[in-house]
């Protein structure tokens, strides 16, 4: 396979610290610009990834004619516009989450990617992890009956005023920071869409972004999700899925380190105490590395990679309907 040619567009701290390394190292990928508003900062990560262009804008990488695909990991106002312009200069987009705030914008992503023949994915990595794979096996195996409840704990603290996370104007807070992947889980592990939520929410005095958000979403089968995601709280990532015949954990669910064999523990609810748990160690994953790779072969095969347009849509509908929930302090429906 013609290894994929990317460039990435900023030196954000996700880039540095996960996709940089990962796709140095990734199967069919060929990491070959970086770019930043400041030439300098853009140089210096060149250097250090020893990535070969380094460009002082975004426009002048996105003109690149040898970029096939371009990572987009700006602030989340900038997801939209600038995956715009990248489609529109003929490259294929991996976009962080969310990919889109609302479920219109996400609709003008897929017809934008689909009028330019390119791929677009929005980047929930945690699809790729082994754990999250073999845990909607056992699922869809029956492993521990039907299913009827997710619980999602995700927080972690900071109150920086500078941070992009806490400024509401550029789409801050808990709910479209962390709160996507806890509706992710949801459509993941359930394999179906939401059809209502509710959500409380408190918001920082200053910042104006939530700081504790706790929701509940509903879906067709009768099956509730609930979710409570926290930013200014202690770090803490727990997931535990519900059925009649059991019920399963996770380590680490969202963040585990690509080092960590994680364990998948299977409990039949025979014991409090958890005596009869069986534990399933899952091989250690860098599950940044297999997103760029699946993503990779998709364009190469022209097939609709993991977490494609029309998931990103379903995902924004989602949480779209959570931050109508929170003005309205009722039950909204989920637009389909």
């Amino acid at each position: 396979m013609k290894p994929v040619r990317w460039g990435v567009l900023s030196t954000a701290g996700i880039g540095i610290k996960a996709m940089l390394p990962a796709l140095r190292v990734a199967a069919g990928c060929d990491l070959r610009a970086i770019a930043s508003r400041q030439q300098d900062r853009a140089e210096d990560v060149a250097r250090q990834f020893g990535i070969e262009h380094a460009y002082g804008s975004y426009d002048d990488l996105l003109a690149d004619p040898e970029i096939d695909a371009v990572y987009n990991p700006l602030p989340n106002h900038l997801h939209v516009p600038v995956t715009l312009q990248a489609l529109k200069a003929g490259k294929h987009v991996l976009c962080e989450k969310p990919l889109a705030m609302t479920q219109a914008e996400a609709r003008q992503v897929a017809e934008a990617a689909l009028a330019a023949g390119r791929q677009v994915a929005e980047a929930f990595m945690v699809c790729h992890h082994p754990q999250w794979v073999r845990a909607r096996e056992l699922l869809r195996e029956g492993r521990i009956g039907k299913t009827s409840a997710i619980q999602v704990l995700f927080s972690y603290s900071n109150t920086d005023p500078g941070n992009v996370r806490n400024r509401a104007d550029i789409g801050g807070g808990g709910l479209y920071d962390i709160g996507c992947y806890a509706v992710r889980a949801g459509r993941w592990f359930f394999d179906s869409e939401p059809e209502a939520v509710c959500v409380v929410m408190d918001r920082d005095p200053a910042f104006g972004t939530d700081r504790l958000t706790t929701g509940a979403i509903r879906f067709p089968s009768g099956a509730h999700l609930g979710f409570t995601v926290a930013t200014q709280s202690a770090l803490t990532q727990q997931m535990t899925i519900l059925g009649a015949g059991g019920n399963m954990l996770f380590d680490a669910p969202f963040n585990c380190p690509s080092d960590h064999a994680a364990r998948l523990i299977i409990d039949d609810g025979s014991n409090l105490l958890g005596k009869d748990r069986q534990i399933e160690v899952l091989p250690p994953a860098d599950q940044y590395r297999l997103q760029a790779e699946e993503f990779s072969r998709a364009i190469v095969s022209d097939e609709a990679p993991l977490n494609g347009p029309e998931d990103a849509i379903r995902n924004a509908s989602a949480i779209e309907a959570l931050m109508r929930a929170a003005a309205s302090g009722q039950w909204e429906p989920v637009a389909t």
